[in-house]
């Protein structure tokens, strides 16, 4: 991992007694096909190419191509303003998982913090890909509410209700995931919670977009 100054991009000191356990930015490419839904995008335009080509193959070969050519033209456009938008998402972007807290900067043209310690997390979960790149989601204690535009794009998808704030595009969402979950438990420990259990993730043959996701009571 790239070293990193942290105290030069946390708006203040880790305080003494408090360890940093990982941190690390998102990786741009993952961020673009997932949370800027570029796969879809592409085949949107892909199938709206062959749509085009098809309704104007009546005029011949020449008009069906530029009808093609114009909606690839779109398509491509479409697919360079996300790259781009998940490149400067990913750039400025800095997840910090400590022992007590997650640390989660985000935002292009207005840089935010947010510092949620980890009383205030009610559950962890993790999403992982066949290749390994995932989310890891964390679902926030009653009271605690962060809006959805606020997050986005790293919040848990659809979940407009009650936002879950979420580290997404991570390279290595398993490693991270059980980082968080050994500092959940001890921290949960240490506070004497009853009910303590270790997040498990699990990468389907089938279904590479299965979540799974252990509580832990805070």
């Amino acid at each position: 991992m790239k070293a990193v100054n942290l105290e030069k991009l946390l708006p203040e000191d880790i305080p003494q007694g408090e360890r940093i356990l990982w941190h690390g930015r998102p990786n741009w490419i993952a961020l673009y096909r997932r949370a800027y839904r570029a796969d879809f995008v592409a085949a949107y335009f892909a199938l709206l190419a062959i749509w085009n080509a098809i309704d104007a193959s009546s005029s011949g070969a020449a008009a069906a191509a530029i009808a093609a050519s114009r909606a690839l033209a779109i398509g491509f456009a479409a697919l360079a303003l996300l790259a781009l938008l998940a490149w400067a998402s990913a750039r400025t972007a800095l997840f910090v998982v400590t022992s007590r807290r997650v640390v989660m900067k985000i935002g292009v043209a207005l840089q935010v913090f947010y510092n949620l310690p980890f009383a205030q997390i009610r559950n962890a979960a993790m999403r992982v890909e066949n290749d390994g790149s995932g989310d890891v989601t964390l679902q926030l204690t009653p009271g605690k509410r962060i809006g959805y535009l606020n997050l986005w794009p790293f919040a848990r998808p659809f979940r407009f209700g009650d936002p879950e704030p979420a580290m997404r595009g991570l390279a290595d969402a398993r490693h991270v995931g059980d980082i968080l979950g050994g500092a959940l438990v001890a921290a949960a420990q240490e506070r004497g919670d009853a009910h303590i259990a270790e997040p498990e993730a699990t990468v389907p043959a089938v279904n590479p977009t299965a979540m799974a996701a252990d509580a832990i009571a805070a």
